[in-house]
């Protein structure tokens, strides 16, 4: 066999393996690493490398060590998940290097972090003054995780009393000018229906690059032509301004009636009608 086939057969043979090893590890791998999994990894690399090139050792040596440098961890990560006093000693844990405000100096040491690198980690969290962090933890990852004072948090919803609702993933129905037919009869709707609204916008599939329906069945189109502006969906606001109108009509009819039965009757629909809006304002009016 010719070297270069050989070489050949091997790398993608030390590929394959590799990729299963990595798989099996979980997604850990590929994000934030531990010191253990930072080692690992490493090692693993290069094992595969002298197990595609390194034609003069035998094939399955390099094998096998890979394969050690897989169960190992393996078995240590099926441990540290039971084991907490393992996961410290394996994974580490979380330093605090900011409380109420003050930079706890002597953890900064442990952690050999300097006063530019936590303000550049700070920076990157949109945070420039440490009187404004409750509470910064340098985490095993390398990531400082940043709370802010109460009267520094961004304003919520829920702090100024307003209802919101839970959103459902949009459906994505269109890509590449073609329609995807699952996606579209997961939400219950069909070409025909798509093909209309499409009309409506003055626009064909074969115009459209992506194509999203929310929960409400509202479409939303990016085009092929970055130049053409496609109007947003309005069937929202419509929806919230029919609701208006018959609570303003009810409470004409409340004021225009002699009768005063009929008036009472159109004074309560009134109020039950206004507490339909004030319910369903926070879905219609995002």
């Amino acid at each position: 066999m010719s070297n270069w086939l050989e070489i050949l057969l091997r790398s993608l043979g030390a590929l394959i393996v590799l990729f299963t090893f990595t798989r099996i590890l979980g997604k850990k791998q590929i994000s934030q690493l531990t010191f253990f999994e930072y080692v690992m990894g490493i090692v693993l690399g290069e094992l595969a490398g002298f197990v595609s090139t390194d034609m003069e050792k035998h094939y399955f040596y390099g094998i096998l060590a890979m394969t050690v440098w897989f169960v190992v961890p393996f078995g240590l990560e099926m441990l540290t998940l039971k084991s907490k006093l393992l996961r410290q000693w394996f994974e580490g844990k979380g330093t605090i290097v900011i409380k109420e405000g003050k930079v706890l100096e002597d953890n900064l040491k442990k952690e050999r972090l300097t006063a530019d690198e936590l303000l550049e980690q700070l920076r990157a969290k949109s945070v420039f003054r440490t009187a404004d962090v409750e509470f910064a933890v340098m985490e095993t990852s390398g990531e400082l995780s940043v709370l802010l004072k109460k009267d520094k948090q961004p304003v919520t919803p829920s702090d100024l009393g307003i209802k919101t609702v839970n959103e459902v993933e949009p459906q994505t129905v269109i890509m590449d000018g073609k329609i995807l037919h699952e996606p579209l009869a997961t939400i219950g709707l069909n070409q025909g229906w798509l093909r209309t609204e499409l009309e409506k916008m003055g626009l064909t599939v074969e115009n459209v690059f992506l194509g999203q329906v929310d929960a409400y069945q509202q479409l939303y189109v990016d085009l092929f032509d970055d130049n053409l502006k496609v109007p947003l969906p309005q069937g929202k606001a419509l929806l919230l301004a029919t609701l208006k109108k018959i609570e303003a009509d009810l409470e004409l009819f409340g004021l225009s009636t002699h009768d005063p039965e009929a008036k009472t009757m159109y004074e309560n629909q009134s109020v039950t009608m206004s507490h339909i809006i004030a319910n369903l304002k926070p879905m219609l009016k995002n």
